[in-house]
């Protein structure tokens, strides 16, 4: 998404411009885009959400499927243009973006030079005329602070499922026509160990407010044929029935 990421300053920045996304062209090639908890109820509408696991920091990340394939984003038209009713946050906030300086917690704005909706004469400032941060700059930075925010809550929802096994491989095989894929490599919740768990591990996540984003991965998994669909107008294909089957295994056993 970004080729030349730098933080913003005054000096650098100070007549720069910011002309609004009206192509989505940079997300094309995300078959994958991360998304939080608080965008489970939306985003459930339109991607398949699942879980892949980072071993190196031992934690699982949600993310929404785009595309079945790596390099494919079947929401982004050859035009550039966005199909589907939402768009994740990671998108949303291009150019712009955080990284962490200095201590531990601290993070500076950063944005995307070699952004095409970065300009020198088109749109709305990031500076006033007096060297301050802009209205618009500093939408940008609220929302990479919700964002950051947002992103410490969805690591405690994972961690928390981890600790307690909630976690299964989850396994798909989508047919196209003739040709048969398998989605493997990501986790999804077990709804078996999630319908037995007991009263006290059920209060409490309801009590931790987990039960709704749970419920909307669990029910966003159909969205699978969507992607079918799209895939399939995409190639020109007919109107020929394309269908879809996906396995999670529910034995306690499994990881």
């Amino acid at each position: 998404m970004f080729k030349n990421l730098v933080p913003i300053n005054k000096e650098q920045h100070g007549k720069k411009r910011l002309k609004p996304i009206s192509s989505f062209e940079f997300a094309s090639d995300f078959h994958i885009a991360s998304v939080m908890v608080h965008e489970f109820a939306r985003a459930s509408a339109v991607f398949p959400i699942v879980f892949l696991e980072d071993k190196e920091k031992d934690e699982f990340r949600p993310v929404a499927m785009l595309g079945l394939e790596p390099g494919e984003n079947l929401f982004v038209t050859s035009e550039g243009q966005w199909e589907g009713n939402y768009v994740p946050a990671i998108i949303r906030r291009y150019p712009f973006a955080l990284a962490s300086v200095g201590e531990e917690g601290q993070f500076t704005v950063c944005i995307d030079e070699a952004s095409p909706v970065v300009s020198d004469e088109e749109g709305v400032p990031l500076f006033t005329e007096e060297g301050e941060p802009s209205e618009a700059l500093e939408s940008a930075r609220k929302f990479l602070g919700e964002l950051q925010q947002m992103d410490a809550l969805t690591t405690n929802v994972c961690k928390y499922l981890a600790e307690h096994n909630m976690f299964t491989p989850f396994n798909a095989r989508v047919r196209h026509k003739d040709q048969v894929r398998n989605i493997a490599g990501c986790y999804v919740v077990n709804e078996e160990r999630l319908y037995n768990v007991s009263d006290e591990r059920f209060l409490e996540m309801r009590d931790r407010r987990y039960l709704p984003m749970i419920y909307a991965h669990l029910a966003s998994l159909s969205q699978i044929e969507r992607l079918l669909k799209l895939r399939e107008q995409r190639n020109g294909g007919a109107s020929a029935p394309a269908a879809a089957s996906a396995a999670a295994s529910n034995d306690p056993a499994a990881s």
